[in-house]
């Protein structure tokens, strides 16, 4: 592709923030990712949400990093846990990811579904592509979102499926 017919736009000379934010969000939607459900469980209470800003950042220890918004209903029981399950989607799992990623009470997202548990007591979607079973070790404040960095303490997958993706504002089958 050549690079001058593209759209380019310059974050930093919009001044104002609704349409910076916007620009970013539309750019954003064209970095696709794959569909994760991150679950908890512990004295913070049972909860989840749906999550696509999730990726691998070592393996030794095994750790990945999860995005949570501090303004979730979801934050202070997982802050409180201190355990996480990244459940990552198959391409058949969209209702119960726009479930877990509305306004739905846990318990009735929680009852869509197949649960067990690995290690840490978070809960494992039976038939996820993957699950991660997490130790949150450390947090790192960025504007909204606090990064999460996770080691990873167990994993159960499938042997095949495809994955639920998001790509430009859709679902796709991966």
């Amino acid at each position: 592709m050549n690079i001058a017919a593209s759209i380019r736009t310059d974050l930093a000379e919009i001044t104002d923030s609704d349409a910076r934010r916007a620009a970013f969000r539309g750019a954003m939607a064209k970095l696709g990712a794959a569909v994760n459900i991150i679950t908890t469980d512990g004295p913070g209470g049972r909860t989840g949400f749906a999550a696509s800003a999730v990726c691998s950042v070592t393996d030794d220890p095994p750790t990945l990093l999860v995005c949570l918004n501090r303004s979730a209903s979801v934050y202070g029981a997982v802050t409180s846990n201190k355990v996480l399950c990244v459940n990552t989607l198959t391409a058949g799992h969209q209702a119960l990811s726009q479930l877990f990623g509305g306004k739905t009470p846990a318990d009735e997202r929680f009852a869509a579904a197949d649960w067990s548990v690995l290690s840490t007591g978070a809960p494992a979607l039976d038939d996820a592509l993957v699950s991660f079973d997490c130790v949150i070790e450390s947090t790192v404040a960025q504007g909204t979102h606090d990064v999460l960095f996770c080691r990873v303490v167990s994993t159960a997958s499938r042997a095949e499926g495809k994955a639920l993706f998001y790509f430009d504002r859709a679902y796709h089958a991966v």
